[in-house]
């Protein structure tokens, strides 16, 4: 990352990028790293209908041409509808193989679903069918010290409730949704390793840096070729690529819980582009004061999102980190 600085002035314009030269570089990065580095043929990657994974599989198709990359759609029980046509429809945009594999029937079989609901049943015992679920955080109105996640239910019925979770049932929920994601990384390598190909990971870098993946689910890639750009950036390469409106125009969601949830509210708490610029202004010491206006907030509200921000990145710490040896190699 750049090197801190000292600025005396801030505006949004600090995450603007040439998108001809940050795609030229990508390119290349990824040519040498498939061929080169990893000795693969080509890459695999989920697409999800999001923007992140967009533009991942568009500079794939720019680095090393359309019949090299390799997309899968793996929606589940709980997934949006709108995510397999605004998959499908990149596929056909970027003109590339694509496969559709349904991992429902895999996560009934590791009881993903059963585990989840027996948990959420410990806060709402009339959890059941024909119910729908999702997490969510306080956002930057609520000025607790502690974050702590509620469960927002929805019955039947058309009835919402929602009640602040109890850290073992907040882990149990979190526990059997993460087989989601490591059942799409399974899926994943193996298409790869039938092609030998390379498995691309799509996180940008708020949500490399702020823990938002699954280790061994999404975390896991043998190259990840956006995650040094803000999300405000992945927007700028997504427009210069042509990536199509309907996905760039669509809010970042989750699609892991049946009810309709943004990243927002689930793990960020404030907009993206908000949140970029308060990641960017932390790592160059840029004081809450002169952030404050720039991104619509009082210097209070920064302060709390700077502290959120360093709070996440000690839990990342974790995620981030290699299996640990005796001896180093």
């Amino acid at each position: 990352m750049i090197a801190k600085t000292r600025t005396t002035s801030f505006s949004s314009d600090v995450l603007r990028i040439d998108p001809k030269s940050e795609v030229q570089r990508i390119v290349d990065a990824v040519k040498d790293q498939v061929f080169n580095q990893l000795r693969r043929k080509g890459v695999v990657l989920g697409l999800s209908g999001g923007v992140d994974s967009s533009v991942a599989a568009a500079l794939c198709v720019e680095a090393l041409g359309a019949n090299r990359v390799f997309g899968l759609f793996m929606p589940e029980r709980d997934s949006s509808g709108d995510s397999l046509a605004l998959g499908e429809m990149l596929a056909g945009h970027l003109g590339i193989e694509a496969e559709l594999e349904d991992i429902s029937p895999v996560l009934y079989a590791a009881g993903c679903y059963r585990r989840r609901d027996d948990a959420i049943r410990s806060v709402f015992p009339d959890y059941g069918p024909g119910h729908k679920s999702k997490l969510v955080l306080p956002d930057l109105s609520d000025d607790s010290p502690y974050r702590v996640f509620s469960i927002v239910i929805h019955s039947p019925a058309g009835e919402v409730a929602r009640k602040r979770l109890p850290l073992g049932a907040y882990q149990e929920i979190v526990a059997a949704t993460n087989f989601k994601q490591r059942v799409r990384k399974m899926m994943e390598y193996y298409h790869a390793d039938r092609l030998r190909y390379a498995v691309v990971g799509t996180p940008n870098w708020l949500e490399y840096d702020q823990g938002f993946f699954v280790k061994n689910g999404d975390g896991a890639a043998d190259l990840k070729p956006i995650a040094h750009l803000y999300k405000t950036q992945v927007y700028q390469l997504a427009e210069y690529l042509g990536i199509p409106d309907e996905i760039r125009t669509r809010p970042p969601t989750t699609d892991t819980y049946s009810m309709e949830q943004s990243q927002e509210e689930f793990f960020f708490s404030v907009p993206y582009h908000v949140l970029d610029l308060c990641l960017y202004a932390l790592d160059h010491e840029v004081p809450a004061d002169d952030v404050a206006s720039a991104v619509g907030l009082t210097p209070d509200q920064v302060e709390r999102v700077y502290r959120d921000i360093e709070a996440k990145r000690k839990a990342a710490h974790y995620l981030h980190e290699r299996p640990l040896l005796v001896e180093n190699a």
